[in-house]
């Protein structure tokens, strides 16, 4: 398959690769986004050594393969026995890497970090060991390290207190793909799906490289979701309890956390969720938030007027979401359930919700459409439960801008153009006006509509609307990547 986007990614690689000194090089994301891929495509020809961990294995194990994975690059440097240690492990490598007639920067990729730092491993120790007083003083060496657990290649690489403090020389975090992204690859895969198609897959899966590659030439969006979700060996039947065992150690902790979200489509600040889970207040659900943020399942919003410290949390994966609505709870047996469910009033209602979470992920789109992508703008939401004077209201998107204009967003699924009624334009009129009373805003609001193929045009649509943004805005690409 060939290497679709990755465009700034492909830039700081290069940069490594063409810099007069060693590089430590940290590639991280969630599991099944394309790391391991987009690692192996873009250095395949300056790759010395690639070694992968071993999940749930020890030490012995590991210098058996890493023993044998030397073996492969020169055979005549390498010492015949395996080595004892890690620290052993990247005595050898040096050996071999000096021996190396390469003159040319030379890769040395190894994939799960984590799995290699076993408790008692001393992987840590011996790897500090190898980059500091060998690796980082010459000038041909690129290390590229990289792990789908996320938080603990942040904790122990990037902000390592220790003897890593400070050497990371190249960070690059591995995003899913967004609308763009999706839709060429399914096309280099021979796919042809209209817009509203990839829209329903992409919120059911994500743009998660790993699951856009089960989908099958010839399959329409609902027979995929359903063989993919609701068959028996479905992929993605199969993939929530293993997703997140594998990037966290006592995963039950994340998942409840998660699964409390995605009962709160609206999201939920930090102590609402202490009450719920019923954990404490320290540092551990800290952790925890962090640790799901960085591994791109949940999202921070600070809603309008707030700080920091009032954020709400959000379950914002699109895959995570629909498991836990309708995999989780999906009746045995039933192989079509998908095909029933997707004509249902339960699938209209939540669909209006995905589309949300969505369009909160395609925000630079959004602002390029409305042509304030080079405008400074902040990005929130906005709800208040009125009083005797104005009655309460909830605004899901405000886009503030420094022109002194807030772009105040309506999202809307629809397989039409969507109609304005008298009704709808009445509760948006009130919520431009509970939004001025109770913020006292003196900046202008243009009520503006993201939907899938427009607006029918009538009075309500002419005299309210200021701007429709349409799938196709969507789908252009992030310029900023």
């Amino acid at each position: 398959m060939e290497l679709v986007g990755r465009y700034e990614e492909r830039v700081q690689i290069n940069d490594a690769l063409t810099s007069d000194k060693s590089e430590l090089v940290l590639v991280y994301g969630r599991r099944r986004v394309g790391k391991t891929f987009f690692i192996r495509e873009v250095l395949e020809k300056e790759t010395l050594l690639q070694f992968t961990g071993l999940y749930e294995s020890d030490v012995p194990e590991h210098m058996e393969r890493f023993a044998q994975a030397l073996s492969q690059i020169d055979k005549q440097s390498l010492p015949t026995r395996v080595p004892t240690s890690w620290f052993e492990a990247f005595d050898m490598l040096q050996v071999v890497i000096e021996n190396s007639r390469i003159r040319k920067k030379k890769v040395i990729f190894l994939d799960e970090l984590p799995w290699m730092a076993t408790h008692k491993s001393r992987f840590l120790t011996a790897f500090t060991s190898f980059w500091n007083e060998w690796a980082s003083k010459r000038k041909d060496i690129v290390v590229v390290v990289c792990g789908s657990a996320a938080s603990w290649m942040i904790t122990n690489i990037l902000k390592n207190k220790g003897g890593l403090h400070n050497r990371v020389t190249c960070k690059i975090k591995m995003e899913p793909f967004d609308l763009h992204e999706t839709e060429l690859f399914l096309k280099k895969k021979g796919i042809t799906l209209d817009r509203y198609d990839i829209c329903q897959i992409y919120m059911v899966m994500g743009g998660i490289p790993f699951y856009l590659d089960q989908i099958k030439k010839g399959e329409s969006a609902t027979q995929a979701i359903n063989r993919l979700c609701f068959r028996k060996k479905g992929v993605l039947r199969l993939e929530y309890t293993q997703l997140f065992q594998s990037l966290f150690k006592k995963a039950e902790r994340h998942m409840a956390i998660v699964e409390v979200l995605a009962a709160a489509p609206r999201g939920m600040r930090r102590e609402s969720l202490i009450e719920k889970i019923k954990t404490g207040s320290g540092g551990g659900l800290t952790k925890l938030l962090e640790e799901l943020t960085e591994s791109g399942f949940i999202n921070a919003y600070i809603p309008f007027g707030h700080k920091k410290k009032d954020a709400v949390y959000k379950l914002t994966d699109h895959y995570t979401l629909f498991y836990l609505k309708y995999i989780a709870p999906e009746t045995a047996g039933d192989i079509n359930n998908w095909l029933k469910v997707s004509q249902s009033n339960s699938w209209a209602s939540w669909s209006g919700l995905a589309f949300e979470n969505l369009c909160m992920l395609h925000i630079e789109q959004i602002k390029e459409a409305l042509g304030i992508d080079q405008i400074k703008t902040s990005i929130s939401s906005w709800a208040h439960r009125g009083n005797d004077e104005m009655p309460g209201a909830q605004i899901d998107l405000l886009i503030r801008r420094a022109d002194r204009i807030i772009n105040m967003c309506e999202m809307k699924f629809s397989k039409y153009p969507y109609t304005i009624t008298k009704e709808y334009a009445m509760k948006v009129r009130q919520k431009m006006a509970a939004f001025d009373h109770f913020e006292k805003n003196k900046e202008t609001i243009f009520p503006t509509i993201v939907t899938t193929y427009g607006l029918t045009t009538n009075i309500h649509s002419a005299s309210l609307i200021q701007n429709v943004i349409t799938l196709e805005d969507l789908f252009v690409k992030d310029k900023s990547k």
